[in-house]
């Protein structure tokens, strides 16, 4: 039977948007050993360049997601591609680390007010919410397998040439949310920023809050630091990382929500954090380049496993407001994100080459064993159950009892 969606047009231009962003982010892994031995950085200022990148975006994520009851999705989603089309520009002209940085902070900026509305509009503007969620999240998949590419291509000429296309992307993403994206028929309600933490009031999204925190983490570990840690050349390092984005997409498209129609989303995503962790341990021991790009294509599989389903709980777990959930959400992510990259450069310079993955392994960890111990709290909300509820007696009678059900609302 056909897909009834009357806002195709609006959904896929939102889709078709996302795609450049996350492109234009991934366009810079290849070129980031180029651009530290031009700039004369360190790997922690290397490292730099995504930190940056990723705090002022976890930071504008409340009040990106505030302006949307003031002016609309559009307006703030076309503000966003804006600004990251004139930081990327900017940065193709740099002359140093610092400034660079600091064009990758404004950058940042300008993803915050992207990434605050993109899903929400999809959600808002798309009958079936799944195929929404899964298109969105394919494009990013999409955008992380070409923008390596794209930049190991191009980087190999200039790493200024990366930063010029990615502006050229956002600029062609501009016209396209202006002429093609529309806000949805009922304009959004005003929020105030207290609204926006309302999510951290459910158990369950707690739960599910503290295993993407770690997770978040650990998937910049690997994005961010891989490239200097492989040791590679701009165009070998692109096409690595395009395999990467590959294995992502394939993840997201193939594995991620087929794999919850048979198991459940929530043990889905414990499946794949299970096998996430053995390939850190992977990393951590390689002896060899092949095995570490084998190992790394194979983290990006579970990685797209994850991110397909991590919205997908989050948007069940959280409040009736996709606004509101997804601010909150995405100030979990990016926040707990931001740290990792510097994190990884000081402890390869100062702890060894392998340190950050070990460091990584403990902070995943963490979040599987949080996982095991709250993940029936998540599959109570979002209306699954799993397999290891039985080992907690106290956790098998209390779910789907109405006292647990109470706990969820308040």
């Amino acid at each position: 039977m056909a897909r009834v969606e009357p806002n195709r047009t609006a959904i896929y231009s939102t889709a078709l948007t996302a795609f450049f962003a996350i492109a234009g982010i991934a366009i810079v892994d290849p070129i980031l050993p180029v651009i530290g031995s031009e700039l004369g950085a360190s790997t922690w200022q290397i490292e730099l360049l995504f930190t940056a990148y990723i705090a002022v975006m976890a930071v504008g994520m409340v009040p990106a997601v505030v302006a949307t009851g003031r002016v609309g999705y559009k307006k703030v989603l076309a503000t966003g591609v804006s600004v990251v089309a004139v930081a990327a520009l900017g940065a193709a002209t740099t002359t140093s680390i610092g400034s660079l940085a600091a064009l990758r902070g404004l950058w940042g900026l300008g993803n915050a007010l992207f990434f605050a509305t993109a899903m929400v509009l999809l959600v808002s503007l798309a009958n079936d919410r799944e195929w929404a969620v899964e298109l969105f999240e394919t494009c990013v998949g999409l955008g992380f397998a070409v923008g390596p590419l794209l930049g190991g291509l191009l980087g190999q000429v200039s790493w200024r040439l990366p930063f010029v296309l990615c502006g050229a992307f956002m600029v062609v993403a501009l016209v396209v949310s202006l002429l093609r994206v529309t806000d949805p028929a009922e304009r959004p309600a005003p929020l105030r920023v207290a609204q926006v933490l309302t999510p951290f009031r459910r158990p369950a999204f707690v739960a599910l809050a503290v295993v993407t925190a770690t997770y978040n983490f650990v998937f910049f570990v690997v994005l961010g630091y891989t490239p200097v840690f492989l040791g590679l050349g701009v165009v070998p390092l692109g096409l690595v990382f395009t395999g990467w984005g590959v294995g992502l997409a394939f993840g997201i498209l193939v594995v991620g929500h087929r794999l919850a129609h048979r198991v459940g989303a929530v043990q889905t995503v414990g499946i794949a954090l299970g096998v996430l962790l053995l390939t850190l341990v992977g990393l951590a021991t390689s002896t060899s380049q092949a095995w570490s790009i084998a190992v790394l294509v194979v983290a990006g599989v579970c990685m797209g496993i994850c991110n397909a389903n991590l919205t997908d709980l989050a948007l069940a777990t959280g409040s009736p407001d996709r606004r509101v959930t997804t601010g909150a959400f995405n100030l979990v992510r990016w926040g707990f994100a931001a740290p990792a990259p510097v994190v990884a450069g000081l402890l390869a310079e100062h702890a060894g080459a392998t340190s950050p993955y070990w460091v990584a392994v403990g902070v995943l960890g963490v979040g599987v064993v949080v996982f095991l111990a709250l993940g029936h709290v998540v599959a109570g909300a979002a209306g699954e159950r799993v397999v290891w509820a039985r080992w907690n007696r106290g956790a098998a009678q209390a779910e789907g009892t109405p006292e647990e059900a109470v706990g969820e609302l308040v």
